[in-house]
């Protein structure tokens, strides 16, 4: 059954088409990934990261583990097997100038890091992935734009 709703956009409507998504993505990335994720609230971000981590868990046969959003710590950290996975959501931040604490790309080749809410991040990191959810004219509807990898 295709996914897609459009040439550019992949249909994200059901939670059962977000984790179908989320799952594809998994076979995809890899270490040294850094996948930034843009959209308003509630639109699915940290949906999306919760069905990718826990498959890459079912993948590497590891216990699989809540997800939650990181608003209020800013990270958590996931350890698979030999992948880590930073998780981060840099909505509270306010300056540029607190992202510098953060390490945020540390340049480990077995680490795969999630950003929510990069707008505030200027430089784009190597080994980039963006994705682009967005609500439709309701928000029953949601589609999702990757750029920098093709499912």
């Amino acid at each position: 059954m295709p996914i897609a709703i459009s040439k550019d956009k992949i249909d994200l409507s059901s939670e059962k088409k977000t984790k179908e998504v989320a799952d594809k993505f998994s076979k995809k990335i890899k270490p040294g990934n850094v996948v930034f994720l843009y959209g308003e609230m509630g639109v699915g971000k940290t949906t999306f990261v919760r069905y990718l981590i826990n498959q890459l868990q079912k993948d590497n046969k590891s216990k699989v583990t809540e997800v939650t959003s990181p608003t209020f710590t800013l990270l958590n950290e996931y350890q698979i097997n030999q992948i880590k996975i930073n998780h981060y959501d840099l909505f509270r931040l306010k300056s540029v100038e607190e992202i510098k604490n953060l390490d945020l790309f540390n340049e480990n080749i077995n680490t795969v890091t999630l950003v929510e809410w990069p707008q505030i991040i200027k430089e784009k990191p190597k080994n980039l992935i963006e994705l682009n959810f967005e609500y439709g004219k309701d928000h029953e509807t949601r589609s999702l734009q990757i750029n920098g990898l093709s499912l």
